[in-house]
């Protein structure tokens, strides 16, 4: 939806460093606290400015229930806070907070979110995404999904595995300017994980967290310089089953951007949340992107991609394009369930030069 009657920014941007693929000496609440300290430093508010506070994760990752609850140590929830919490990635967190600011409830939030994939096997954790009397019980894992989406693609002569190490390349080229970035450079395709897509099509695994701060009216422009404003925001989501989707499309996608406003003036930088070379090719179309937009500029989720933060952290990117004056209308999407059947679309912009 667009934004009714309030103006409301992401004015902050933090992450953590996605250097390592495992943090075993850490915990989420060791993990998280540096990005949250950083993220308030930027602002120079402290946690008792923060008028809501909303965190992504997943308790499948932590292995334990109501895990995000000892993540709140991280934040400090004494004395009491307007707090909330969603089992998804850290956009829908940030879709939270940003409904409860325009309602006029809070005038800032503080959002973050924060996964560790390393301690277990991610690919089969993400099964319990399925639909648990058809699918689920076949065990198809999240690379053997995307693969299948992938081979759909090359079957309609949409792409082939040469375009796809192409792509894979330039996005690991462009992380090579990303300091936060697990896997950076040129690099071969390496072999086969599940036919056509090969190593290089498929992200990293790692450990990592993000984190925003969103402001409405002037008390965004006192916090940051150049306010990314959120024009617009939706998110859809397309069948459960499998088998009554093209994969070779995404109508969510479509139409969150057109709700979000995307689609009413062109969009300069586009931050996608594609684990797999062949989801870009699938959300470019989808969103109607030329040669002319900058796809991906900090390699996106190829280049670092700690599961319910890499959604987050595409919001986070676009956002800190536009406050260095990089970007003057972003776009920035983020995706959950196999083969991006949840989609986020936000559309962000500064104030004109």
């Amino acid at each position: 939806m667009s934004a009714p009657g309030r103006d409301v920014a992401i004015v902050a941007f933090a992450q953590s460093d996605h250097h390592r693929r495992r943090t075993d000496d850490v915990s989420e609440v060791e993990m998280v606290m540096p990005v949250l300290h950083e993220v308030l430093r930027q602002t120079g508010l402290r946690t008792s400015d923060i008028g809501f506070t909303c965190s992504g994760s997943s308790d499948y990752l932590a292995g334990r229930a109501f895990s995000f609850t000892m993540a709140l140590d991280g934040v400090g929830a004494w004395p009491p806070i307007s707090e909330s919490h969603v089992e998804m990635d850290g956009a829908w967190a940030l879709y939270e907070a940003w409904v409860k600011l325009l309602t006029g409830e809070a005038d800032t939030a503080l959002v973050y979110s924060y996964g560790k994939s390393s301690p277990g096997s991610v690919r089969d954790v993400l099964t319990r995404q399925l639909d648990p009397y058809y699918v689920a019980p076949l065990w198809p894992d999240s690379v053997a999904l995307a693969a299948l989406q992938a081979q759909a693609l090359v079957d309609a002569g949409h792409t082939d595995e040469a375009a796809l190490a192409a792509l894979a390349a330039r996005r690991r080229a462009d992380a090579a300017a990303n300091p936060h970035a697990q896997v950076t450079g040129a690099r071969p395709q390496g072999d086969y994980v599940v036919a056509p897509l090969r190593t290089g099509d498929c992200p990293p695994i790692g450990d990592g967290a993000a984190a925003v701060i969103l402001a409405a009216g002037d008390r965004a422009r006192e916090l940051c310089a150049r306010p990314a404003w959120i024009r617009g925001m939706d998110h859809r989501v397309e069948a459960h089953s499998l088998g009554v989707r093209d994969l070779t499309d995404s109508p969510s996608t479509r139409l969150a951007a057109e709700r979000a406003g995307v689609f009413e003036r062109p969009v300069d930088t586009a931050e996608l949340h594609a684990p797999f070379t062949a989801q870009e090719v699938v959300l470019a179309k989808a969103l109607g992107l030329g040669d002319d937009v900058r796809i991906n500029p900090s390699g996106g989720a190829l280049a670092a991609n700690p599961v319910m933060a890499a959604g987050l952290l595409r919001l986070g990117e676009a956002a800190a394009a536009v406050h260095r004056g990089d970007s003057d209308r972003a776009l920035a999407h983020a995706t959950s369930g196999p083969c991006l059947q949840q989609n986020l679309v936000a559309v962000l912009e500064g104030d004109p030069r």
